[in-house]
């Protein structure tokens, strides 16, 4: 039960401790109080969040029509889900009549030449969501590898941080509008590809855009951790004459993980905030660009769409943010 409850706690789902607790025999009123703090209060507020949105929504008219409710919104979510099962079936058929064609023509002549040809349907919302995910995560991922670094060595050397410090306050508070229409030039000179190839460019200006917005908090909190560091460490690696690399590798990333993954933590949230505007205008296709369709388009559905993107949006953050505080939580070292 202890495993099971520290496994909890680390990994953010306390919801379900009491119910732990109540399982093991504790006291049963004290648990039901503390489930009806943690699971009861969130669920009511939440309910009456529903309710307010409910009755307050057919009072707004828009150039799209009136605010769609939550069973509105609800049935979009069904809809874009049968979207995504029928275009499956497509491809499926796609697929199934390319291969009946090319056995037919392989039985007529086995030397004949069999071309396979890729399925162009449009991208459902699914493959939209995963499309903004690989997004993130490729931004996210060369963000940490240079920040991480560049942290290390202004943690370690005043004289670094000195010179880093100015750049890092100039270009933090940056919005993304402005980086990606330089990122966007930068990578039609450089990156050259084709239409069909694995990293479009709206992939790369994007991922490049969150890069450069997210890897500030990483950066800070890397180089806070490495300078906080307990000087009696610090002494005993120079006592022991250990080389740089011994140093990062047996005392400073030890000591500073937990710094390093709050930054990380915080350079996530910031990315996929990034990455919804910066969609928008490269045309990745992601939830970005699907919010910008669905409202050019303008159609009576477009906007209980946009309503499900939002909460998509924000439920992905939410997990994104627990996936992170679980790894924060399990390099702490605190006693909780």
């Amino acid at each position: 039960m202890n495993k099971l409850i520290k496994f909890l706690n680390i990994t953010g789902l306390t919801w379900f401790v009491p119910l732990v607790k109540i399982a093991s025999g504790e006291n049963l009123n004290q648990q039901l109080r503390q489930l009806w703090l943690i699971m009861g209060v969130p669920i009511l507020a939440f309910i009456l969040f529903l309710g307010m949105w409910s009755v307050s929504a057919s009072g707004v008219n828009t150039a799209l029509g009136a605010i769609p409710g939550p069973l509105a919104v609800w049935d979009e979510v069904g809809g874009l889900v049968d979207e995504h099962f029928s275009e499956q079936q497509k491809k499926q058929e796609f697929y199934l009549k390319q291969e009946e064609r090319n056995a037919a023509k392989l039985a007529e002549d086995p030397q004949a030449e069999i071309k396979v040809r890729p399925y162009n349907g449009k991208p459902t919302y699914l493959d939209k969501i995963f499309t903004s995910l690989r997004t993130v995560f490729a931004g996210f991922v060369i963000a940490s590898l240079i920040a991480i670094p560049i942290g290390i060595l202004c943690g370690m050397s005043p004289v670094m941080n000195t010179a880093i410090n100015p750049l890092i306050q100039i270009f933090k508070p940056v919005s993304p509008l402005a980086w990606l229409p330089i990122v966007t030039l930068v990578v039609s000179a450089v990156y050259v590809t084709s239409d069909d190839s694995l990293l479009p460019k709206s992939f790369v200006t994007s991922a490049i855009t969150v890069t450069l917005c997210s890897l500030w908090p990483t950066l800070i909190n890397t180089a806070v951790g490495v300078s906080s560091i307990d000087r009696d460490l610090v002494n005993v690696a120079k006592v022991l004459r250990l080389n740089w690399y011994t140093q990062i590798k047996s005392i400073i990333l030890p000591s500073a993980l937990p710094y390093i993954f709050t930054g990380m933590r915080l350079s996530l949230g910031v990315g996929w905030m990034v990455l919804i505007a910066a969609e928008m205008l490269a045309q990745n296709p992601g939830l970005g660009k699907f919010v910008w369709d669905e409202f050019q388009n303008g159609s009576s559905n477009s906007l209980g769409r946009i309503m499900v993107a939002v909460f998509t949006i924000g439920i992905i953050g939410f997990i994104l943010d627990r996936i992170m505080q679980s790894f924060q939580n399990l390099f702490s070292f605190s006693k909780a």
